[in-house]
């Protein structure tokens, strides 16, 4: 953008100056050459009025010594002819050029001829004026001067590199000006721009000094600050309700659920013994649900936090934190780290509840008999995890709509669950500056990948070798 108004400014300015200093070289060079003729021509005219005698005596008497000392004194050729263009006399110098001839058919006419109107640095040749010698109306001859035109011609060329240099030295304080004039009209845009990025990265707190730039822009920046207030606030409020609002509900939801319980023992019937345990069943669902959203609610906070940590130490304590529970579902859970150690940037705890949430759905919704593999390296100058197993899978159509809160494949409705758990895994990778992708494994089954960017290495302590053979589950 700034280079883009720069070069419209300097356009601009360069427009201007051809339009000033073209006219003004050519009146220069004009000037000049008229200053030459005008002094050829008084030149010719004196010498015309001592070659009238010369032509009617048929004698040169003393024109011969005029044109001599002529030429020596400033080396330009003269010469005076007659009638039929027979030369009466000459200086030493004289030689008659292209020019000479048209201005003797001019002069013998009865006018006075000069050329060329004006003088330009690259145009070769010389300034030839021609006079005719009149006696009583009657034209006898014509006197022809040819000036040779190297110190015009130098004096021209001088001017207009004079011109040049000013017209450089008016660009060069255009551009200077126009540098200085577009970064004060775009240093707020700039700053506009950052801003925007810093807040779309997660730094909620980033606002525009609003006192920078032309007046417009000012109130741009200030309403921008307005806007991002409003949307922080909202933002913190939506956050903070949630968060509220699933610690609250937990209290009344724990003496509902004391209640229920109580009212277990005064049950005789069968059916009512059923419809008793699906309502302790129904709390303890809508627990879970509270848990994810406080869950959901606190990892949006934690945006702006980064941590390193090394995702090789942390996937083995998840996977030999969940192997019971795995072994107890028919599914076998290992780990595979292909590096000692591995470690990433993110916000605290990402790494443990993505793993926890991949884990919990790869054990849950697989079948008896199942494998679960959480895979950790090093990829893409960062760190990536693979949680794979060999469930169902899901359909194009449902990866794309996994992430949803709240969203639930429907052959899965009648499952534990409160469909945040993919959720929050979103939240949290994205959050860590990194990526979440999940797809469909061969022959069948989910693979959901995790990457990180990677954290500093240097001074870190590798996790022992025994960490990850002790994680790895049989």
């Amino acid at each position: 953008m700034r280079r883009r108004l720069v070069i419209s400014y300097l356009l601009l300015m360069v427009l201007v100056l051809v339009a000033l200093e073209t006219p003004l070289a050519v009146t220069l060079a004009t000037r000049e050459t008229d200053r030459v003729r005008a002094d050829r021509l008084a030149d010719a005219t004196r010498f015309a009025s001592l070659a009238g005698p010369a032509l009617r005596g048929g004698t040169p008497g003393s024109l011969d010594n005029e044109l001599r000392s002529y030429d020596a004194l400033y080396g330009i050729g003269t010469a005076v002819v007659d009638r039929d263009r027979r030369t009466v006399a000459a200086s030493p110098s004289w030689w008659p050029g292209a020019g000479s001839r048209a201005a003797l058919d001019t002069a013998l006419s009865g006018q006075q001829a000069s050329g060329p109107e004006s003088l330009w640095p690259w145009v070769d040749g010389p300034i030839v004026v021609a006079v005719p010698i009149n006696d009583g109306g009657e034209v006898l001859g014509a006197v022809v001067i040819a000036t040779p035109a190297d110190a015009v011609r130098r004096t021209v060329t001088v001017w207009w590199l004079v011109l040049a240099g000013a017209g450089l030295l008016a660009v060069l304080a255009c551009v200077l000006t126009a540098f200085g004039l577009a970064g004060w009209v775009l240093r707020p845009v700039t700053e506009l721009d950052a801003v925007t990025h810093e807040i779309a990265e997660g730094d909620r707190g980033a606002r525009v000094q609003h006192r920078l730039g032309p007046p417009e822009l000012r109130r741009l920046a200030a309403s921008f600050n307005h806007m991002a207030d409003a949307v922080s606030d909202v933002l913190e409020r939506q956050r903070a309700f949630v968060a509220h609002a699933s610690h609250q509900l937990r209290n009344p939801l724990t003496a509902l659920r004391l209640r229920v319980e109580e009212l277990g023992p005064s049950l005789t019937d069968a059916d009512g013994r059923a419809e008793h345990q699906l309502a302790l069943e129904e709390t303890d669902r809508l627990a879970l649900v509270l848990d994810a959203l406080l869950t959901l609610a606190r990892a949006e906070r934690r945006e702006n936090q980064r941590v390193i940590v090394d995702a090789v130490a942390v996937a083995a304590s998840r996977v030999a934190a969940w192997e019971p529970l795995a072994r107890h579902r028919g599914s076998t859970l290992r780990l595979v780290a292909e590096d000692p150690a591995a470690y990433a940037r993110t916000v605290p705890t990402a790494i443990d509840q993505a793993l926890d949430a991949l884990i919990d759905n790869a054990t849950k919704f697989g079948e008896a008999g199942g494998e679960v593999t959480v895979t950790v390296r090093r990829h893409d100058g960062g760190t990536a995890l693979e949680v794979r197993d060999t469930g169902p899978g899901m359909t194009a159509g449902q990866l794309g709509q996994a992430t949803e809160r709240f969203w639930r494949a429907p052959e899965v409705q009648n499952v534990d669950g409160a469909g945040l758990g993919l959720a929050i895994v979103a939240v949290l990778v994205d959050a860590s500056d990194g990526r979440l992708t999940m797809r469909g494994a061969e022959p069948r089954g989910l693979v959901a990948d995790l990457w990180f960017p990677a954290g500093p290495h240097a001074g870190a302590a590798a996790r022992p070798a025994s960490a990850g053979s002790a994680a790895a589950t049989s």
